[in-house]
């Protein structure tokens, strides 16, 4: 049986919650990616031009740095990974993780939350921040409605 890791960053508690959905339905352990300086309020300003996390998703390879690198990602053969939508990708924070340990080999199932994007473009921006070797499965949108049948979705990868 494949051991299963959900680490999740979650700004404003939505995808936490859909993280411990997850963990629970695959019997995995969770892991909270969590940045060194944490976001306020004001940094989630998307409106404003200059708030902390418009200026990262602006800036290419930005990577905002983790408050601990304790996932012991080597112990596990599926890692699913779940973020908010933010500008239509993942949040740099995700990219920080991702570039902070090895993936060669592992599975990695992302899934993310918003209010209305797609996925967008943070699949191929995980696929960037992994070894070759990684293998980057197609994502989910568990938000309001769309997070019914995560059992039978997680069954398609651990069983």
């Amino acid at each position: 049986m494949s051991k299963i890791l959900v680490a999740y960053f979650s700004a404003s508690g939505v995808t936490a919650e859909k993280a411990h959905l997850i963990a629970e339905a695959s019997q995995g352990d969770l892991y909270e990616i969590k940045p060194a300086v944490p976001y306020t309020e004001a940094d989630l300003d998307f409106k404003n031009q200059n708030s902390r996390s418009t200026v990262e998703m602006k800036t290419p390879g930005a990577r905002p740095e983790l408050a601990d690198k304790d996932a012991n990602v080597a112990e596990y053969d599926i890692i699913f990974v779940g973020y908010p939508i933010w500008w239509y990708t993942c949040p740099t924070i995700i990219n920080s993780f991702l570039e902070s340990y090895d993936f060669s080999g592992k599975t990695i199932i992302p899934f993310a939350t918003s209010d209305g994007s797609r996925l967008g473009k943070s699949i191929q921006s995980i696929k960037d921040s992994v070894s070759d070797t990684a293998v980057v499965k197609e994502g989910k949108m568990v938000t309001g409605t769309q997070a019914y049948g995560i059992q039978g979705w997680i069954n398609d990868f651990i069983l």
